[in-house]
């Protein structure tokens, strides 16, 4: 499927977030950093998101291998960057940290009501923690979602890492890159290719070059472009409606994931899930790109 262009024309919030979070980076680079916030938890930010392009949605829901009768009056809740980014970047421009380095680490999804198609909803932004032991800082943002049915309808905490490089480097070895299990129950297999960065940034306005422009992504260290984290997530999602719920999409209450290695485009990888747990990998028994856990609405 060929994702329109004109959906860049909704992404203005998000596509002036990435450009002021990269003016911040190039400020913190050149001053001091690695320096925490004086306030953590940090000021609630907040903003009255207006209803969702229901095109935009419905071709959302099928780039990342969902269907859109499933989701019939609702947004998906794994959506939430393109709304979610503009006001994380704000929170964030008090830090005095190389934000231009940062890397998505993760993110718990807690689905309490649906998102409704049509209707405004409410969100705050908060910083919660930031986590720094010399040689990383493992920044933790909360996003609460609320609608007129439901004060806490979706939250997501996401997680992000600056590589800062200092500390004991002899604990870096220490930290072994997790394997997809051998004994894992295959959900399904995607071919994706080294457009899907270019199509997810049209549907979300996360416009990192390193997802979709391949002499940046090789600049930043890559041999080709790689797959947004939550694109990856999403399509996890997804996997779990089709394979597991039966295109249900009330059944996954929860889930909670890390990114743990980049996915380089072109690729082929499968969605594999073990009791509650889920990943994203080659392979049974190699490394995982996607790890993490899933709870289930009863």
């Amino acid at each position: 499927m060929t994702v329109p262009t004109r959906y860049i024309l909704h992404q203005g919030p998000v596509i002036g977030a990435i450009a002021r979070a990269a003016i911040v980076a190039l400020k913190s680079a050149s001053g001091k950093t690695n320096q925490p916030p004086s306030q953590v938890p940090g000021p609630v930010v907040s903003a009255s998101v207006p209803p969702r392009p229901s095109d935009l949605v419905r071709d959302y829901i099928r780039h990342v291998g969902g269907d859109p009768a499933w989701y019939r009056g609702q947004v998906p809740a794994h959506m939430f960057p393109q709304w979610v980014f503009p006001l994380q970047a704000r929170g964030l421009e008090g830090l005095q940290y190389p934000m231009q380095r940062v890397l998505n680490g993760g993110c718990r999804l807690q689905m309490n009501a649906p998102l409704p198609l049509n209707q405004r909803f409410e969100l705050r932004v908060q910083l919660i923690d930031i986590d720094d032991n010399g040689r990383r800082a493992v920044i933790h943002q909360r996003a609460t979602m609320a609608t007129s049915a439901h004060p806490e309808a979706v939250i997501a905490d996401v997680y992000g890492i600056v590589p800062l490089g200092g500390g004991d480097k002899s604990a870096k070895g220490k930290d072994e890159r997790p394997r997809v299990p051998v004994l894992v129950k295959e959900l399904g297999r995607w071919r994706l290719g080294t457009h899907v960065g270019l199509d997810f940034a049209k549907l979300t306005g996360d416009f990192n070059p390193i997802h979709w422009i391949p002499p940046a992504a090789r600049a930043s260290g890559f041999r080709n472009v790689i797959n947004h984290g939550f694109s990856t997530m999403a399509r996890a999602i997804e996997g779990l409606n089709r394979s597991v719920f039966s295109g249900d999409v009330r059944r996954l209450e929860s889930i909670d994931v890390q990114f743990k290695k980049p996915l380089v485009l072109p690729a082929e990888v499968g969605l594999y899930i073990d009791d509650e747990r889920v990943f994203v990998g080659d392979a049974p028994g190699g490394p995982a790109y996607l790890v993490g856990t899933y709870s289930v609405r009863s």
